[in-house]
Formats: structure tokens, C-alpha cells, sequence
């Protein structure tokens, strides 16, 4: 769970594309077929891994990122892929998707895994996907809940011990800063997972969120312990009892409605 883990970007990389194949496509199946050839967008694709395996089906995909850095590791990774066409990753902000004409009502399916706890502005968000969805398009949302143990993102501290400490994410915003100063936590760092504590999310926020978006959220799971949880810890992924209020992770297949709000451009 250390740093290290997230450090090694091709390695993350290649799991996000096994945890895809075994686990988010047969999930978003569960509520129909995806088509062979389908439109896949994955806003924050990083690497795009997920992309990977959407791409190993026959499937066409877009990948949006802020992060110069990592897109141009995909760029290495999917090489064969961008040459012939069938994926294209884009170093903008996603809201600036609203302005390719040929993105609207065009894609199948649009990912978002582990993004959406880092968005501020997501009533702007679920605005831009209604745009960007065909009639009957699906959107697949994965994400740690704020109050879970490490909610906060700390798995990424550099301090062994502080990456592998749960729930004091929770502590108030000027105790948490303190406690990541007196690990020598980098500046950077700290202001990263400072923005995280501002935005993190519960899955109630998330559901009256797309409710209020007006989409139909057409399947749900909760994990104890998440698939990733499988390369990170060797932890076999399991789910969550209904009654326990605050899940490890959580896998959304949401439906776009036919009443689709006016997309903000606002930034994200």
C-alpha cells in the first residue's frame, strides 16, 4: 500500500487493466451488453490501463488527463493503439470535452475510476457526461468513500508509517496538515492531499448528486476490500454487508435520463 506502489507506473498501469477486464466490465455487463466496437471515454485515464482493456475488445477510446507526465507514459504503453486510430488521449481539462463537436451525444460508455472523490465541480461534471453520452449511454463510477479508512488518499504519503494509517484523514484540517508537515511529507504532497480532504465524497453525496443530475443509478456494489486491494495487499476482493454504512470502494453504473441538464464550464 506503500508509495512505492503508486511510484511504479507501469506496473499500476497493467493492474488497472486486469482489475477492468476481471472486474469493471463484467460489472457495467450486469446492465446490458457493451458493444464490441463501443465509444469509451475514461476522464482522468492517467496512464489509461482501464483504456487497455476496453481497447483489447474492439472497443474505440478517448482518455482525458491533466497530467502531461503520465499521458505521455500511456503514449508509450499504447502505442500501437494511437497509431492505428482506435485511441486518442487528449492533455486538457475534461470540460473542455464540450468544445469537440464530434464528442457529443457520441460515446457508449464513459469511466471514471477513483476521479470523481477529486472533483469539485461535479454537478459541472454529470452536465458535460449528459453531453458527451449517446441516448442510452452508461456511466461507471468507482471510489473510495470519504469516511473509509483510507479515504484520504494517505496510501500515497512517503511515510511508511503515515501510508499505512488509517483514518486520520479525518482529524481537522489544521491537525492533519501538521501531522503531514511532522512526517516530512513534501509541499506538493500535502497540498494534493489537502484538496483530496476538501473533496472527498460519501456514496449518499454521490447518489443525491446524480439523483439532483437527474440519473438513474442502474447498478451498485460495495467492497470490503476492493479489487485492487488483490496487487496492493494480495487481498482477495470481497464485498460489503448492506448494512455497514461505509464501504471500502464503490462500483456505480449510472443511466443517463432523457432530461439532460445544461453543461457547466466550469473547470475541474
Amino acid at each position: 500500500m506503500a508509495y512505492a506502489y503508486h511510484d511504479n507506473r507501469t506496473r499500476y498501469f497493467e493492474h488497472q487493466c486486469r482489475v477492468t477486464a476481471d472486474y469493471v466490465i463484467p460489472f457495467v455487463e450486469q446492465s446490458g451488453p457493451i458493444p464490441a466496437d463501443a465509444r469509451v471515454l475514461e476522464i482522468g485515464c492517467g496512464e489509461a490501463g482501464v483504456l487497455k482493456a476496453f481497447l483489447e475488445r474492439g472497443a474505440r477510446a478517448v482518455g482525458v488527463d491533466r497530467n502531461g507526465r503520465r499521458l505521455a507514459r500511456g503514449t508509450e504503453l499504447l502505442a500501437d493503439a494511437l497509431a492505428e486510430g482506435r485511441l486518442t488521449l487528449l492533455h486538457q481539462d475534461a470540460a473542455e470535452l464540450a468544445a469537440h463537436a464530434e464528442y457529443r451525444g457520441y460515446f457508449d460508455l464513459i469511466v471514471l475510476k477513483d476521479v470523481i472523490e477529486h472533483i469539485e465541480d461535479r454537478p459541472g461534471l454529470f452536465a458535460l457526461m449528459s453531453e458527451l453520452l449517446r441516448p442510452g449511454g452508461r456511466v461507471f463510477l468507482s471510489f473510495p468513500p470519504w469516511r473509509m479508512p483510507f479515504g484520504g488518499h494517505q496510501q500515497i504519503c512517503k511515510s511508511w508509517l503515515l501510508s499505512r494509517t488509517p483514518y486520520f484523514h479525518l482529524l481537522p484540517t489544521p491537525v492533519y496538515r501538521a501531522v503531514l508537515s511532522a512526517f516530512s511529507e513534501s509541499p506538493s504532497r500535502i497540498e494534493s492531499l489537502l484538496a483530496t480532504k476538501a473533496t472527498g465524497i460519501s456514496v449518499a453525496e454521490f447518489e443525491t448528486q446524480a439523483t439532483q443530475a437527474e440519473y438513474q443509478i442502474v447498478s451498485k456494489r460495495l467492497y470490503l476490500f476492493n479489487p485492487m486491494y488483490t496487487f496492493r495487499f494480495g487481498i482477495t476482493p470481497y464485498t460489503q454487508r448492506a448494512w455497514i454504512a461505509a464501504p471500502v470502494a464503490v462500483h456505480i453504473n449510472s443511466e443517463r435520463l432523457a432530461s439532460e441538464p445544461t453543461c457547466s464550464r466550469r473547470t475541474w
